[in-house]
């Protein structure tokens, strides 16, 4: 585990703009392609959005790339069942210790991942995951084969299967 610096990620002016929670620490940060900053705290990254903060729990990440051909950070949230899950791309040359941190704390929050297959596809993935910090509640999510259609019956059945088997294997 890496252990973050205690000196300021970002000035301070910037750090006071953020939606942050009491005692919600700064980690990393970095400067995207238009100047804006990304900036990670021990709970939730937080990313630029209609000239405010877009705040994303680490345990609401469902995917982060980055791609240093595009120099592109890609961060896939969790979505409800059968809703489209929201992506969004930044500009970023050097994620720096931001790329670490985001991996760290994505993977920190997965309690629980179970392949569940479907014929005639490549099935479904039930996954639990809790915040990395402060041990809340766990937050359910399904992600569907793109051949699946969440309205369909059978899919459902196997969902709700799945997550019942899932609960009961983590005891909750």
């Amino acid at each position: 585990m890496t252990r973050w610096s205690r000196r300021s990620v970002v000035d301070a002016d910037i750090a006071a703009m953020l939606p942050t929670e009491a005692g919600e620490r700064l980690l990393a940060a970095t400067r995207e392609a238009t100047g804006r900053w990304l900036v990670g705290s021990d709970r939730a990254l937080y990313a630029p959005r209609d000239g405010g903060w877009h705040r994303i729990p680490w345990e609401q990440i469902d995917q982060a790339t980055w791609d240093r051909e595009s120099e592109a950070l890609v961060v896939v949230e969790i979505a409800d069942f059968g809703q489209p899950q929201p992506r969004y791309e930044f500009a970023v040359a050097e994620p720096g210790q931001l790329l670490e941190l985001v991996r760290e704390r994505v993977t920190a929050s997965v309690l629980l991942t179970r392949h569940v297959p479907m014929p005639g596809s490549q099935g479904l993935q039930v996954m639990a995951r809790r915040a990395p910090v402060a041990g809340g509640e766990v937050d359910w999510s399904v992600r569907l084969a793109e051949s699946l259609d969440p309205s369909d019956p059978d899919v459902v059945r196997t969902v709700e299967q799945a997550l019942a088997d899932a609960k009961a294997e983590l005891g909750v």
